[in-house]
C-alpha cells in the first residue's frame, strides 16, 4: 500500500487537541498516511523560532503537497497578522472549499442542509492591506484581478460539475462596488456561458442572499463569493447545522492544499479536554479524498467513508461533545468513533 506523506501543524490553543485526536482517528481507520510536524503561529515561537510562518513549515508543504492544520491565533485589533491569510498567499492557495449539512443527531432549526461555500482567498478587504494615511484615518483596499477572479470561478464550476452539483449562486455587493464586485460577475457569467452552461447561476446581492439563506438554505447548494463575504458567510451557515465545531474546511490551488476546521483556536478552553474535534476529523476527510483524486489512490477514499460512517453513528447513537449539547469530551468523542470505525 503507497503511503502518502502529509505535513501536519498543531497550531495552538486547542489545535495540539483536536489534531492529536484526528491523528488517532486516521490511524484507526487505516488511512494510507503519514505525518511530519512542522509548526506555525504562537506554536512556532514557542519553539525557538523568530518567524511565525517558518520556511521550512512552507518548504514542507510544497515539497510534500498537503497539510492539516490545526487552528492558530491570530491577535483582535493589534499584534501580528494570521498567519492563515499568510500561508494562502505564500501557496496561492486561491479557493478556500467549506462543506456545510446537517447532520444525523445534531437537532438545529434546518435538518436538510446541504450547502458548499467556496471562497476566493488571496485578494479583497479580508487581505488585510491597510495604511494609516494621518492620525485617525485608516484606508483599507480591496483588490481585485481578473486573474484571481477567473480562476476562482472556474474552478468552483468545474468543481460543481465534479460533484454532480446543480447550482451556484454568486453572492456579491455590485450594485454598490460596481468595479471590484462586478470584475467578479463578468468572469463568472464568461465561464458559465463559455465553459459551464451545464450549471444552472444565479447572482445574488449579498445581503438579501443572507436574509435568504436563514430562512431556507435549501434554495442555496453552492455559494460562490469574494474573500471576506465568504468568510462571514460560513460561519452563519456553520450556525444553521451545529455550530463550528462541525464544519471543515480546505484550502487548495493548483499544486499544494491545506485543510483545516473552520474555528479558531479557542485559547481559553485549551487544555482541558473540552475541544470538540469533529471538524477536523472532517477536514481529514476532505483531504483523503483530495488525496485520492490527484494521487488516483482508492484506498484514500475508502478510508474517508469508513470515518465519515464512524462519526456519523457515533452522533446518531448520542455520542456528542458539549457544544452539541452532550456530554462527551475531547478524547472520549474521539474514542465514540474509533469504536465505530
Amino acid at each position: 500500500m503507497k503511503t502518502h506523506t502529509v505535513v501536519m501543524i498543531p497550531g495552538d490553543g486547542i489545535g495540539p487537541e483536536v489534531t492529536t485526536a484526528t491523528r488517532k482517528v486516521l490511524e484507526a481507520a487505516g488511512a494510507p498516511v503519514r505525518f511530519i510536524e512542522r509548526h506555525a503561529g504562537i506554536a512556532a515561537l514557542d519553539r525557538g523560532t523568530d518567524d511565525l510562518l517558518p520556511a521550512a513549515t512552507v518548504d514542507a508543504i510544497r515539497q510534500h503537497g498537503v497539510a492539516l492544520k490545526g487552528p492558530c491565533t491570530t491577535p483582535i485589533g493589534k499584534g501580528f497578522s494570521s498567519i492563515n491569510v499568510a500561508l494562502r498567499k505564500k501557496l496561492n492557495l486561491y479557493a478556500a472549499v467549506r462543506p456545510v449539512r446537517s447532520l444525523a443527531g445534531v437537532k438545529t432549526r434546518f435538518q436538510d442542509v446541504d450547502l458548499v461555500i467556496i471562497r476566493e482567498n488571496t485578494e479583497g478587504l479580508y487581505s488585510g492591506v491597510e495604511n494609516q494615511i494621518t492620525d485617525g484615518v485608516i484606508v483599507s483596499m480591496k483588490v481585485a484581478t481578473r486573474v484571481a477572479c477567473h480562476r476562482l470561478t472556474h474552478w468552483g464550476f468545474r468543481y460543481a460539475t465534479h460533484r454532480r452539483r446543480q447550482k451556484i449562486s454568486l453572492f456579491h455587493k455590485a450594485n454598490i462596488m460596481k468595479m471590484s464586485d462586478g470584475l467578479m460577475l463578468d468572469e463568472a457569467r464568461k465561464v458559465h456561458e463559455h465553459d459551464y452552461p451545464n450549471i444552472e447561476y444565479e447572482e445574488v446581492i449579498i445581503d438579501a442572499g443572507m436574509m435568504k439563506l436563514v430562512q431556507d438554505p435549501t434554495k442555496f447548494d453552492i455559494i460562490m463569493c469574494e474573500n471576506l463575504y465568504g468568510d462571514i458567510i460560513s460561519d452563519l451557515c456553520a450556525g444553521l447545522v451545529g455550530g463550528l465545531g462541525v464544519t471543515p474546511g480546505a484550502n487548495i490551488g493548483d499544486e499544494d492544499a491545506v485543510f483545516e476546521a473552520v474555528h479558531g483556536s479557542a485559547p481559553d478552553i485549551a487544555g482541558n479536554n473540552l475541544a470538540n474535534p469533529l471538524a477536523m476529523i472532517m477536514s481529514a476527510t476532505m483531504m483523503l479524498n483530495h488525496i485520492a483524486d490527484r494521487r488516483q489512490d482508492l484506498t484514500c477514499r475508502q478510508a474517508s467513508e469508513r470515518i465519515k460512517t464512524a462519526y456519523n453513528l457515533a452522533l446518531e447513537d448520542g455520542q456528542k461533545t458539549r457544544d452539541l449539547g452532550g456530554e462527551l469530551g475531547t478524547k472520549e468523542f474521539t474514542q465514540a468513533v474509533i469504536e465505530r470505525l
